[in-house]
């Protein structure tokens, strides 16, 4: 799928660059940023279940679903994210707002045995 804010390459796994971003998921990413009119910076798109980050967990996280992203943001856009993200139906969000790489991390995943949702948590 051709997106209209996104490339593949922000997109891909950082690791390997495999590609593996859910389209439906990435339905909602897109009318996120129509709506706030704002860049989203992606940090962190798809991961492989290699990708440093996934290999240190116990069980792999949501990136390597497709369905989650990381973007870059802060202050009144960060608010404004969080709040459209919520009504949007995202159903994970960690937030980071401290230190230099300030990021907001969103998902849709349901519910399943230890990994509760909707959920909300800070890094």
């Amino acid at each position: 799928m051709i997106y209209k804010y996104f490339s593949t390459d922000e997109l891909k796994c950082q690791h390997c660059g495999a590609e593996g971003m859910d389209d439906s998921f990435m339905v909602k990413v897109e009318a996120l940023r129509e709506e706030l009119r704002f860049p989203f910076v992606v940090t962190s798109g798809y991961r492989c279940k290699d990708h440093p980050i996934e290999a240190k967990k116990s069980k792999p996280g949501s990136h390597p679903s497709g369905r989650a992203i990381d973007i870059a943001v802060k202050g009144e856009a960060a608010y404004k994210l969080l709040d459209a993200a919520i009504r949007i139906g995202m159903t994970g969000i960690g937030v980071n707002q401290k230190g230099a790489t300030r990021f907001i991390h969103l998902d849709d995943l349901e519910w399943e045995s230890g990994r509760p949702r909707p959920w909300i948590w800070s890094y």
